[in-house]
């Protein structure tokens, strides 16, 4: 039984929803149906943040240029086990999820695969790249830019952004092990959900415009790093490898999410791929990661806690049960979904569905 203002959706539904309503806006049917699928995958995982409550923004840059349509995307191989997936600002989820395809290949070919995608859009969640080379039998590191809107260690102005961190190895279990976290505290769009409730949120998550920690999620002007300088550390690291060395804008300067839809945005992303069979014997590597999994599972639990998972075990669940029950889907937002509208001219640089 879902919540109030909460429905239950089936994944092929939804799926074909969002597709339908990203070709309404003028994307073609090939990075509609990618990018549906891909969000599908996150509202199913409960990472909603990433999924349908994104669509009327991605309709809504489509329909007004911010995305090109028809992009050139090509593969520069720069090295033996290098290279460059030019995206010519086409929708990030197609660009990132074509651009793996080559890391792919170029990891297969060449044991090591490090291949940058430049010029792409927001590409949603890492996991979901990571988990697919993972499936293709490799260890997979990924990465990527956003717009600034967390302050640095000791700062009261926004420079970075929330500049993700992925990371999947295949098993000899069912499921590859995989991790995807943000390098900050909290997201934004749970100082939105904090907004929309009337909820205070802890002071360990936000900064207000002086700096100094926030309980008030309207007094919000900056997010925070994890661990404090190590968080800021991390960040650091994505946004020069993901951004300056891709040739791509830096820090303060990569474009904002949502304050003009009409500009492309120029963002980059970073696979390292590994093939474990270039360093030990491949079958050993999988039952090894399976027997670590095993064993974090065997350990008693603390005070507390049911059992103890693995860095990112609580999205492979909620995906399993969504897959099977129905994805968890705002009322509002499905109601949105089966409507005649496009999108909803609802964006004033917060990015909150209205």
């Amino acid at each position: 039984m879902a919540e109030p203002g909460i429905t239950l959706v089936d994944a092929a539904e939804l799926k074909e929803l969002m597709k339908k309503k990203f070709m309404a806006a003028g994307l073609p049917e090939a990075p509609a149906e990618e990018t549906a699928k891909h969000l599908t995958y996150a509202d199913a995982c409960g990472i909603h943040s990433h999924g349908t409550v994104r669509v009327a923004y991605y309709a809504e840059r489509i329909a007004k240029g911010g995305v090109n349509l028809a992009p050139n995307i090509t593969f520069e191989k720069t090295g033996a086990a290098s290279g460059i997936v030019h995206g010519d600002n086409g929708m990030g989820q197609y660009v990132c999820y074509k651009g793996l395809d080559y890391a792919i290949d170029l990891g297969k070919e060449s044991g090591v695969a490090a291949v940058g995608v430049e010029k792409t859009g927001h590409s949603g969640m890492l996991s979901y790249y990571v988990k697919r080379a993972a499936e293709n039998g490799l260890v997979a590191i990924a990465m990527c830019q956003s717009d600034p809107m967390v302050v640095p260690y000791g700062g009261s102005e926004n420079y970075f952004g929330t500049n993700p961190i992925a990371f999947a190895a295949p098993t000899d279990l069912e499921k590859p092990v995989v991790f995807d976290m943000a390098t900050t505290v909290q997201a934004w769009g749970k100082i939105l959900d904090a907004r929309s409730k009337g909820k205070a949120i802890p002071d360990t998550w936000a900064v207000d415009q002086n700096g100094d920690p926030t309980t008030d999620p309207n007094e919000v002007a900056g997010l925070l790093p994890i661990a404090g300088p190590k968080g800021y550390g991390l960040m650091m690291m994505v946004d020069v490898i993901a951004g300056s060395l891709l040739g791509l804008p830096f820090g303060k300067h990569v474009s904002s999410m949502y304050e003009d839809l009409t500009q492309k945005r120029n963002l980059g992303q970073f696979y390292i791929l590994l093939d474990p069979a270039r360093f030990t014997d491949p079958a050993a590597f999988k039952h090894r990661v399976g027997e670590m999994v095993a064993e974090l599972h065997a350990i008693k639990p603390a005070s507390g806690f049911k059992s103890v998972r693995l860095p990112g075990e609580g999205s492979q669940i909620r995906y399993q049960k969504a897959m099977e029950d129905g994805i968890e889907v705002a009322t509002e937002i499905y109601d949105y979904l089966r409507s005649d509208t496009v999108h909803l001219d609802m964006y004033d640089g917060k990015g909150a569905f209205a």
